[in-house]
């Protein structure tokens, strides 16, 4: 048996390589054309050497055979997005998976991939490899393999699989990014110069830290003024992120803004006629929000999108000291890491206090 390493991996036999993928050893070799990375099912080199040993004389002798897959790839992937559908998903999150696992479907059949079991750890490289040369950013193609590993486990469950193609494989998280946030007096620059028809949706996003869909699918039995309150609660055809149903307190300023608007539709803010669209009482379309901050913003010299409001409420809340168990009950979910990058002191708080500590009073006594 010759052996001879290269690259972290070892020639065993005439057509077999293994190779440590985490924890576990795998076999690489071709297979009728076709480049094949089969999980040798052992964290032990010395065993590694043994089946891949027997692999490659199977493979000399042509008695070796890929596992046969009775469930094609499109298959599982349409009883999953059938499943999914059944679960009521949000339609954002529908649309996402079918796109990403059409993705994963035409790649399957580019490497004619044929079963489940050719997702497999070589497929995932192929994946992100083309993601990434698409221009796509680290935590896009992370959040995109997560689903393409859901498809897997799915595939598990309804026995379309034998054993995980993947196993071993590891997915580091990206880190969170800092993401562009607005001080409170920029925030209200904006408010200031939006038009007046964006200028009510703008500030309940604003004022109470909303994601866009929370705020475009705020029905009028969500507010309740006598408790000074709106709640957030799934509805027919679209469910809060990660299901969270929480109430969120008025501030003054979200308050005089709802009881100012006029109730000409189930929405609490529809979104104005205009030439395509005359008709009024519709729901806001965020790409049309979009446009009309974007235009504020160039206008003011400013940086970001609809998100930032809620990226500017949350600091703000935090650097006014308000407890972050009490801005996670306000906002819905947060993850810890993304909360410590909201709490960061933006450059003109920072400023601020450094002003405030250069005027002290040099001769006052330390209060340690």
């Amino acid at each position: 048996m010759d052996r001879e390493s290269d690259g972290g991996s070892e020639k065993i036999g005439e057509r077999v390589r293994i190779l440590l993928r985490g924890d576990v050893w795998y076999a690489n070799f071709q297979h009728n054309k076709r480049q094949i990375r089969k999980s040798l099912e052992t964290g032990s080199k010395k065993l590694a050497r043994s089946r891949a040993a027997r692999l490659d004389v199977e493979l000399t002798a042509g008695v070796w055979k890929p596992a046969v897959d009775t469930v094609p790839v499109q298959k599982v992937v349409e009883d999953y997005l059938s499943v999914l559908k059944t679960e009521e998903r949000a339609a954002t999150t529908l649309t996402k998976y079918r796109h990403v696992l059409g993705l994963v479907v035409e790649l399957a059949e580019r490497r004619r991939v044929q079963g489940m079991s050719g997702l497999d750890i070589s497929f995932l490289d192929a994946y992100r490899k083309q993601r990434k040369d698409a221009g796509k950013k680290a935590k896009t193609i992370y959040g995109e393999c997560v689903i393409l590993r859901q498809l897997i486990h799915f595939a598990l469950i309804r026995n379309a699989l034998a054993s995980d193609p993947m196993k071993g494989v590891k997915m580091p998280k990206p880190k969170p990014t800092e993401q562009p946030c607005w001080i409170r007096r920029e925030v209200l620059a904006i408010l200031a110069a939006a038009p007046e028809d964006v200028r009510p949706a703008l500030t309940l996003l604003a004022e109470l830290g909303l994601r866009f869909g929370e705020l475009s699918w705020l029905t009028w039995d969500d507010v309740d003024l006598i408790a000074n309150a709106i709640r957030i609660a799934p509805k027919p055809g679209w469910k809060p992120k990660t299901g969270d149903q929480r109430s969120v307190p008025l501030r003054p300023e979200a308050r005089a803004v709802l009881e100012a608007l006029p109730r000409i539709s189930k929405w609490v803010v529809p979104m104005p006629p205009s030439r395509s669209h005359p008709e009024s009482g519709r729901q806001w379309s965020e790409k049309r929000l979009l446009v009309a901050l974007k235009g504020v913003l160039k206008k003011l010299g400013l940086v970001g999108k609809l998100h930032t409001f809620r990226h500017a409420f949350i600091s703000h809340a935090l650097l006014s000291g308000i407890p972050p168990v009490v801005v996670r009950k306000w906002v819905g979910h947060v993850d810890p890491s993304i909360l410590d990058l909201y709490s960061h002191v933006h450059d003109a708080a920072s400023q601020e206090a450094m002003r405030k500590l250069s005027q002290a009073d040099p001769s006052a006594p330390y209060q340690g």
